[in-house]
């Protein structure tokens, strides 16, 4: 099984029996889901279907998005970790990270932590050349995330199916710097 663990977090494959609720928060939050998709919040079934696609690309691709858990509690905070971006053909082939996290751990630090650690995992473990982050423009926070990664600005473009205006952030694995 893979795990990172971090100075405060755990990042982890999913356990749905236990993961499905607290992610089901996160993603039925109107505030964290304004960035994603079409702006939607999702259900308790929609949540638990994410789950089962995230476990099998980790199955199929070797990698995935791992759950996040705060190492003092247990409390799963959300998820970071590694996907294809199938949603945007014009970058692929590609693997990108991306992260969510419940709104009240916003601003502690948390989503860089877990994205270095998945960009590192990418990189080093999975041996991966590239790895893009892709973010409607207006969620500075994510942009924000990004940098501090490490990542640049690669092409700014629209979701072409919610016309929402996107910046694709890269980086190298020879501009990397663990």
């Amino acid at each position: 099984m893979t795990e990172i663990q971090t100075p405060r977090l755990l990042l982890r494959r999913w356990d749905p029996e236990d993961d499905l609720v607290p992610m089901a928060e996160i993603n039925a939050d109107p505030m964290v889901m304004r960035w994603i998709g079409d702006g939607n919040p999702l259900s308790l079934e929609e949540t638990a279907e994410k789950i089962e696609r995230w476990e099998e690309e980790w199955d199929d691709e070797g990698f995935g998005l791992f759950a996040v858990e705060l190492l003092g509690s247990g409390e799963l905070i959300g998820f970071t970790g590694l996907s294809v971006p199938d949603f945007l053909p014009e970058v692929l082939p590609a693997v990108e990270i991306g992260w969510r996290l419940g709104r009240q751990f916003w601003g502690q630090g948390y989503a860089s932590e877990a994205a270095h650690a998945a960009l590192e995992f990418a990189l080093q473990d999975r041996g991966l050349d590239r790895v893009v982050s892709i973010a409607q423009l207006a969620n500075q926070a994510s942009v924000n995330v990004m940098t501090k990664l490490g990542m640049t600005l690669d092409r700014e473009t629209v979701h072409p199916v919610h016309g929402a205006p996107l910046a694709v952030y890269a980086i190298d694995l020879t501009e990397y710097q663990a």
